[in-house]
């Protein structure tokens, strides 16, 4: 399998909203719930065991950690937000995130999109049904990993997605939902399509509709 991103790295980790990189052009931002697997699937996109740390303690990476998608191609990368919904988190840290993560979700003006991960036994829990309600409005593109969908059978699978797929009916096109398993390296292509569209990568466009036009937000 050739991976579209298997030349990603590590650019930097940001603890502050004025070292956002400045040169960037377009940002994809990858959420989720800690322990739904946001790690894994940025490693398999990427076709690496270790590019994004994979910790045992939710709620242990409090920064922004920024990725290069492809050596040739300058100012696009990957973000990976600090996981959500840690109870074990201090209140000091919870404070962070709302601090750092949420002035970069609304006002980054480089931010092409959200891929937010959910363990797709576990979808749209209350913190991630309040994500959505508090980023949609942005009018940014969202899109929805079940991920480790082998954990379920095909049927069960086949449930979660419909029943997912219906919920965000009301905010369609601007959402879109697939299944994905890091174990199983299934859903890479789908998801890559995506990917491509948002960072404006040479390629296909995604067969599904067009979404919303990104409105330009001040720039942190």
């Amino acid at each position: 399998m050739q991976l579209l991103f298997r030349h990603a790295n590590f650019l930097t980790t940001v603890a502050r909203l004025a070292d956002l990189p400045r040169e960037s052009l377009r940002e994809v931002a990858f959420a989720g719930r800690s322990n739904a697997g946001k790690s894994s699937a940025i490693n398999t996109l990427c076709g690496r065991t270790r590019l994004a740390h994979v910790s045992r303690t939710p709620g242990r990476t409090q920064h922004l950690n920024y990725f290069t998608v492809a050596p040739d191609t300058l100012g696009k990368y990957f973000v990976d937000l600090p996981g959500y919904g840690f109870a074990k988190a201090p209140e000091a840290v919870r404070r962070e995130w709302k601090g750092l993560v949420g002035p970069y979700l609304l006002e980054r003006a480089t931010l092409a999109g959200l891929i937010l991960i959910m363990d797709c036994r576990r979808p749209l829990t209350e913190l991630d049904q309040r994500l959505l309600a508090w980023f949609l409005p942005t009018g940014r593109p969202v899109h929805l990993l079940l991920s480790k969908s082998d954990k379920l059978s095909r049927q069960a699978r086949t449930l979660a997605l419909r029943q997912v797929r219906a919920a965000l009916t009301p905010h369609t096109p601007q959402c879109s939902v697939q299944l994905f398993s890091s174990l199983k390296k299934e859903g890479i292509n789908e998801c890559e399509t995506i990917l491509r569209h948002w960072l404006e990568l040479p390629g296909e466009r995604p067969p599904a509709t067009k979404p919303p036009h990104i409105a330009p937000l001040p720039g942190v």
